[in-house]
Formats: structure tokens, sequence, C-alpha cells
């Protein structure tokens, strides 16, 4: 394998001297090898020349020619142009793929194979790869079908379960399923390299998006599959339990989590409502879950006579689980929130701010994140290290 020209960096550098070139675009495979990065492995992005991933081009905000959406989750990476339509550089891409550790593309199903870069002519060159491939579904009559976010979550089941009711469906408010995905893809390339460790073989990884995201829908697919149930939309009630959602006080909302009957119980006690926690109604979750709307009433009652402020003091003080609804400008102004910022010093765009990995080791400093790449700024570097010379 070539070991990396640059020093690696991220969360303990526990992936330090591993290789992944890195053919993905968009949100679920940058995420995925943002995560390797982050861990220390030596990510090397291919983009398209002139144009590079899709979503520098998503928005604004812009830091220089750079879209917020591409920052946000392509630091600790290298950058290479190349057109893959040029034969040239075709070979600067497979030359990368047969000395990759790691390989992760989400083109169309097919496409790596047109250029020759699919996994059973990688491995011919390379039969130790972990290939991952991120694809909208597994075999089947949808299989070449894109993979949007939004159409994975409508097809999923998740738009049917988000939103103030059936009438009124809503997406997640971030392309989440995309991030799981991408975590998914992460773990698996992980489990991956441990096999190989143990038995030196390489391995293809498919991971499909509707398959993450159906799998994500935990509990929900369980009352569906075990239950018979049809899940849906709720607006932030729970369908399994009674007080857990957002009640609006007189000045704002706080959710409220009573999880269990002592915490039911404490809450009762708070809001001054002793009979709410003895009312046969009421006694049990099973209870409250039947009775979802007679209790839920009585406590929104009750909360909108004070303040967050107020709620949140009293029900912390009883061990209640609330906490108030935020904005992202309250969020990082919190000192848990300003706690996950990650300062980019960056020498071309000079210093901006980024969610930091929330892998954190215990006896290892995180080194200084790499800067998220400009359009092939890494690429000479990476054809020297070929042994190619110029561009393509």
């Amino acid at each position: 394998m070539l070991e990396p020209a640059v020093p690696s960096s991220g969360s303990g550098c526990a992936l330090a001297g591993l290789r992944v070139v890195d053919f993905s675009r968009i949100l679920s495979g940058p995420y995925c090898t943002m995560v390797l990065g982050d861990l220390g492995a030596d990510v090397v992005k291919i983009e398209r020349p002139r144009v590079g991933d899709d979503t520098r081009h998503w928005g604004p905000p812009f830091i220089g020619n750079d879209a917020a959406y591409f920052l946000a989750v392509n630091r600790n990476k290298r950058s290479i142009a190349l057109d893959l339509d040029d034969e040239r550089d075709l070979k600067v891409a497979r030359d990368l793929a047969a000395g990759a550790d790691v390989v992760v593309e989400n083109f169309r199903p097919g496409l790596m194979d047109e250029f020759g870069l699919g996994y059973e002519l990688v491995r011919v060159a390379n039969p130790s790869v972990i290939y991952c491939s991120i694809s909208a579904f597994a075999e089947g009559p949808r299989h070449a079908d894109p993979g949007y976010d939004i159409a994975i979550q409508a097809l999923s089941g998740f738009m049917s379960i988000t939103g103030l009711g059936p009438e009124q469906p809503a997406k997640i408010g971030v392309a989440m399923l995309d991030v799981v995905t991408g975590l998914y893809a992460a773990v698996g390339i992980l489990a991956a390299l441990q096999r190989r460790h143990e038995t030196g073989a390489g391995t293809k990884l498919l991971i499909p998006l509707f398959d993450a995201s159906v799998a994500s829908l935990v509990n929900q697919a369980a009352n569906h599959l075990i239950g018979e149930l049809v899940p849906q939309a709720m607006g932030t009630a729970h369908p399994n339990i009674v007080p857990y959602r957002a009640f609006r006080a007189a000045d704002g909302f706080l959710v409220i989590a009573a999880g269990n009957d002592r915490l039911h119980r404490r809450l009762c006690e708070v809001l001054g409502r002793d009979d709410l926690a003895t009312d046969a109604r009421f006694t049990t979750n099973q209870d409250r879950v039947a009775h979802r709307r007679e209790l839920e009433t009585e406590i929104e009652a009750a909360v909108a006579e004070e303040p967050v402020g107020y709620w949140v003091e009293r029900l912390t003080d009883a061990r209640v689980p609330v906490a108030p609804l935020q904005d992202l400008r309250q969020v990082f102004a919190s000192p848990e929130g300003a706690a996950t910022i990650q300062h980019i010093d960056d020498p071309t765009r000079g210093p901006f701010r980024l969610v930091a990995s929330p892998i954190r080791f215990s006896e290892v400093d995180d080194p200084d994140p790499l800067p998220p790449p400009r359009l092939d700024e890494h690429g000479a570097m990476i054809r020297s290290e070929l042994g190619h010379s110029g561009a393509g």
C-alpha cells in the first residue's frame, strides 16, 4: 500500500497509515470518508475537473468558491480532479484504487465497472482491498434508481411518521438518512478492516440507502412487524411513551420526557397535579398511552401557566428529563454546544468553524484537522506519489 504523504489527522489517529480512495460525492459517501479521515486515514477525494463535488455549489453561504454544505463533510481529505473519460486521468484513478486500503463510491450501479474501477477489476490488482459501494437500493427492480434523501424519506416510511399528522407530512430537517447511511458504511468498513487484519482477505460491502433507512426505523418498524400497527406522524409525541413530547409554556416550548411511572409521578408533583398520578387512567405507561389525549390536555393547561425557565428549573430539580427547545444560535451559545465547535485554520480561506467529530479518545490529543480541500488542491502531490507527472 502507498504510504500517506501528509500527516494523519483526526481523533487519535487510530487509522494512521490507511489510505482511502473516495469516488463518492454529495453526502452519504463523503460523510463516511470524513469519519475515516477524522480517525486518521489519508482520504484522497476524486472530483470532476472544474466542477468538483456537487455540494461545492450548494449555497449560500459560501467561503470563497465553496459552500458551507461542502465544508461540513469534507475536512481531513485531499482533492485531486480527474476526468474519468480521459485515459490518462483514468490511469491515475486505477493506480489509486490499486494502492488503496479502502475504496468508497456512490455512483449509479454499473458506472464504476464501465470505467474499469468496479470491485472485480480492482481486486485483481489489489486483492486485499475493502470496496464499499453506497447505492439507493439493493438488487431489485429499483436497483438503478438514484438515491435522493427526500425520495428515500418518502419510500422508506420516514415521511409518514414525521410531521404534525397524516395530512401534513414533513421531511426530517437534515438529510439524516444520508448521514445514517454514511455511518453504517463507516462501521462496515471498520469491520471489514478488522476481518482483513485477521484473514488477509479483502471484501466488497454494499450499503443501500433504503435498507439503512428502514433499519433506522427501529421501534416504529417493530411496532408494525410485531404489532401490525401502521405508525403515523404524531408531531413531537412518542407512539409508545406518554408523556413524552413538546409542550407550550407561557413564553415558548419545552420537551418533557417522563419515560416511566416514577418520572410521571414526579412530574405530576411539580405541576401541582398529584391527582393525575393516582388517576386510574394514568397509573401505568400502558394506561397513559391508552388515554394519551386526556392526560396531555391536563399537562398542557398546567405548563402554559409559567415560562420555560420556570419549568426547566423545577423539573430539573425533581430529576424529570426536560429541555427547552433551542434554535441553532442558542445551541452554539450554550456551554455544551460551544464544546462541539472545531476551529479550522485555513491558510487560503481564512479561519472558520465546523462541528468537530464526536469521537473522542481519552489518551491521545486530537491533531489539528486538515481544512476541507480546494478543488484539485493536492492533484500534483498525489500524481507525484503515484509516479505520474503533469496534469491529465
